[in-house]
């Protein structure tokens, strides 16, 4: 299929020719959901962690006797009734990662670019260039019309448009390399440079 290449100026300078294997597929959205969750699960830290009445140091003494004294009785002032005492069924650290298998990821991924470029939210540009000033890409933004959240894709780290971006809050960069599922779902629009989309069909190929 022919797509057109804009320049940063948001003008159209040419067309480029990506493959029906790779930007045209039929989106399968169970898979793509499928890796969203997976790549969400990924990131949790599960570091949460209260100590029970077992765990809190103190408390080893009866605080008082069984009968007689016309309290309650109690065994420990560690137990969870008890200020500074143990939490019940405390959340302890654990393991939140899930395992997918690489077929499924490529799929969604490229369930997920056919998707942005058949609704339009897909865009080529010739080259991403900056001095590292914020406003060169600020223009850039208003010259693409990417009002809401955005993901520039280059084929290189470019640290120079990296630091133009950084000041810019719906805007993220990111290398072709790096590019997955859940960032190309996550922004409204994905501009990557003609290079990067050589470079994707390279890889998929």
């Amino acid at each position: 299929m022919q797509t057109k290449v804009f320049d940063m100026a948001g003008k159209q300078v040419g067309e480029i020719e990506l493959s029906d294997a790779i930007f045209g597929i039929e989106p399968n959205e169970a898979v793509v959901h499928d890796v969203v969750k997976n790549h969400l699960a990924n990131c949790r830290q599960g570091t949460q962690s209260s100590l029970t009445r077992a765990e809190v140091s103190g408390g080893g003494i009866k605080p008082w006797r069984q009968k007689g004294t016309g309290r309650a009785r109690q065994g420990s002032i560690r137990a969870p009734q008890w200020i500074k005492g143990g939490v019940v069924f405390a959340p302890k650290s654990r393991d939140f990662s899930k395992k997918m298998n690489a077929k499924a990821k490529t799929g969604a991924l490229l369930s997920a670019v056919s998707k942005k470029l058949a609704d339009g939210e897909l865009l080529i540009v010739d080259e991403l260039k900056s001095e590292g000033k914020t406003k060169e890409m600020a223009a850039f933004v208003k010259a693409m019309n990417l009002n809401k959240s955005a993901l520039l894709v280059m084929s290189e780290k470019d640290e120079l448009v990296i630091r133009a971006t950084n000041n810019l809050p719906r805007v993220s960069t990111m290398n072709v390399d790096l590019l997955n599922t859940y960032d190309v779902v996550a922004n409204a629009k994905v501009v990557m440079t003609k290079a990067a989309a050589e470079k994707f069909q390279e890889v998929y190929a």
